[in-house]
Order: C-alpha cells, then sequence, then structure tokens
C-alpha cells in the first residue's frame, strides 16, 4: 500500500511525505523539507512518525521553501539526501560540515528507495536544475508537480496514468494582476518560470485525468493571490467533478494521510 501527506505547502514552507508498505518493510521518504528541523519534526509527530523512520529526503530545487533544513535535519538523523548536480551546487552555502549522506539524481533516470521506485523529471522554474518526482510502490503511482511557471507536452507525459496527482495551484491570474506585489515579483510569479496558475492548472489536469485517478491535491496556494474555492473550483471543472472531491493541501495543518489507490 502507499500513502501520502502533507506536513505544509506554501511559501512558508513545503514538505510532503509518501510512505509505501509492503508485508513488513515499510518505506518513508520526504520530498522537501522547507521547515526548520524542530517544526518537521513536529510537524510529522502530528502524522505518527518520528524521524528516526524515515528514510531519505528527497530535493526538489534550492528555494527556501523547499530545501529548508534538509540537509540538516538529514544530517541530524542519519538520512540519504537525492537532490539534482544543479540543486546541490546551488545549496553549497546551506551544507555544514556534518554534511548527510547526498546522492546525485537525474531527470528521466529512476532509481530506488526501500520499495518505492522515484523518476525525477525536470519542470521550468527559476532554479538552477529544478525536478519534482513521480513515485510507485510498484501498483500505484503519485505524481507531484509543483513550482513550475508554464504545461509542457514532456511534463504532461510524464504524469500521464499516476493514480494520485499533488498540483500546484498556486494563483488567480487576475488575484496576482491586482496584488500589492512589486510588478517584478508579479512577472516573476506569473512567467514561464514562476508558478502554476489555476487556469494552467487545470489545463494540466485535462491532459492527464483517466478513470483510475484518485486522489487530486491542490498544492502550495498562495495566501494573498488565490482562495481555496478559487483552486478546487478550477481543477474540479477540469475532472467534472464537485470541488468537495478536490483536496487542498494546507500551509498550517498539512493534509492528512491520503491512499494513493483506494
Amino acid at each position: 500500500m502507499m500513502r501520502f501527506a502533507f506536513l505544509g505547502s506554501g511559501s512558508e514552507g513545503n514538505s510532503l511525505l509518501i510512505e509505501s508498505r509492503e508485508d513488513t518493510t515499510t518505506t518513508r521518504v520526504l520530498l522537501d523539507c522547507g521547515f526548520g528541523i524542530r517544526e518537521t519534526a513536529r510537524r510529522l509527530e502530528r502524522l505518527g512518525v518520528t524521524p528516526d523512520q524515515l528514510d531519505a529526503v528527497l530535493v526538489t530545487h534550492e528555494h527556501g521553501d523547499h530545501v529548508g533544513s534538509a540537509y540538516a535535519f538529514a544530517a541530524r538523523h542519519r538520512l540519504t539526501v537525492y537532490t539534482s548536480h544543479g540543486t546541490w551546487l546551488a545549496t553549497s552555502h546551506l551544507r555544514g560540515a556534518d554534511v548527510a549522506d547526498v546522492r546525485v539524481c537525474c531527470a528521466d533516470h529512476g532509481f530506488a528507495i526501500g520499495g518505492l521506485q522515484v523518476l525525477p523529471y525536470t519542470v521550468p522554474h527559476d532554479a538552477r536544475e529544478p525536478v519534482q518526482f513521480v513515485l510507485s510502490d510498484g501498483q500505484a503511482r503519485l505524481g507531484v508537480l509543483t513550482d513550475a511557471g508554464m504545461e509542457t507536452p514532456y511534463v504532461t507525459a510524464r504524469l500521464a496514468g499516476v493514480d494520485a496527482l499533488v498540483l500546484e495551484c498556486n494563483h488567480d491570474r487576475e488575484m496576482l494582476r491586482n496584488s500589492v506585489y512589486p510588478a517584478s515579483l508579479k512577472r516573476r510569479i506569473g512567467g514561464d518560470f514562476g508558478h502554476l496558475a489555476n487556469e494552467v492548472a487545470a489545463s494540466i489536469l485535462a491532459q492527464v485525468a483517466h478513470d483510475r485517478l484518485n486522489r487530486v491535491v491542490a498544492a502550495h496556494l498562495s495566501k494573498q493571490n488565490n482562495t481555496r474555492e478559487l483552486a478546487t473550483g478550477a481543477l474540479a471543472a477540469a475532472l467534472g467533478a464537485s470541488p468537495s472531491e478536490v483536496l487542498v493541501a494546507d500551509q498550517e495543518e498539512g493534509l492528512a494521510w491520503q491512499t494513493v489507490r483506494a
């Protein structure tokens, strides 16, 4: 069985917990670690997990709300960090003398962590070498897409056939346009290497939706430039479903455990 839960999602910190169980073997990984060491442990405890029960940390890119305490947390708890070479280079200032075990991963080259198969893939974002991930336990597949500025055929191809999907719904374009943000920040967020608008996320979802898609989670919502109602409404329309069927990963509360395939 494969399941996942959010420690939190948003500009103040991101972390996704993925678990695979088969017989007596359990594998648990964090995808991003955008909170401090103590806060990460506290949020894990809320989900019934302790740091010593983890196997690895996957890091998508070098922005602080994603890399956070990843190296320090991993070093303290003797975990392996997996990230791209570009992200490894871009985070040199975060690595102390007691650096964690780090392994470089490459887009489109899958690897195994215990009972999980992990496939990194590249995304258009303003970072050195950002990646996102598709994870599988051999029976079900979870796709994750956040921190991307636009849809591309490559991205939708990587997400095709997933049983559960975490999908960034960062902003509503009208709210962003009318926000108090400086013009330069608006251009960055709304640009091709920024973050996904609700309507773009909905377009991606419409392309990858299929009968076995069991869970859809709206993630990385902006507190200033989006609402739960706008995000879930956009994704629900793409699915031809009710907004209540779309889950939301919250900044403070995260998201409780969800089974990838019911």
